[in-house]
């Protein structure tokens, strides 16, 4: 009886006292080899106004009728233009009107640039897309020069890419 007894009590002891078998963490997930098929550039940036990514190609409410914000579309569907830049505003803008020229004069340069590029075909149209006043006011400054093919709602829409080289960020 006391060899079942110390059988028992050492069963038991084994029982609890076993360790525990350690969990071994898993490997991260591969990083992936390609890139997955998008149609644009996912932006980088979430501002409570549009801002897109050079590359993207896009739909706006001025130009498009059955929106109501800019949108990202496929590049390979009917699109109103391209985010062809980023841009920063600078300091000292006091309002919507002086914002809007800023843009303009910042996007400038790009849509030059741009439009030199496309061989013909025109005319291109400057659409830049930046922020608010009172978001300018909370120290959101960055802003998107695209580049479209209308500058009126209903207007010509393209297909594809504009030509150029690699998207410029001012």
């Amino acid at each position: 009886m006391a060899l079942l007894a110390v059988v028992v009590v050492a069963a038991l002891g084994g029982l609890f006292l076993w360790p525990e078998r350690q969990k071994v963490a898993l490997p991260p997930p591969a990083a992936p080899t390609s890139h997955s098929p998008s149609a644009s550039p996912s932006p980088s940036k979430v501002l409570p106004y549009p801002y897109f990514l050079p590359g993207t190609c896009l739909d706006h409410p001025q130009l498009s009728t059955g929106i109501t914000k800019a949108e990202a579309r496929p590049c390979t569907e009917a699109h109103d233009g391209e985010a062809i830049a980023n841009v920063v505003l600078p300091e000292g803008l006091a309002s919507d009107l002086l914002i809007g020229r800023t843009l303009r004069e910042l996007c400038q340069a790009p849509l030059t640039d741009w439009e030199q590029q496309q061989g013909g075909g025109g005319p291109y149209y400057g659409f830049p897309i930046g922020p608010y006043l009172k978001f300018y006011q909370q120290g959101m400054r960055d802003a998107t020069c695209t580049m479209t093919v209308s500058e009126h709602q209903g207007g010509a829409k393209t297909t594809g890419h504009f030509r150029s080289g690699v998207p410029a960020d001012g």
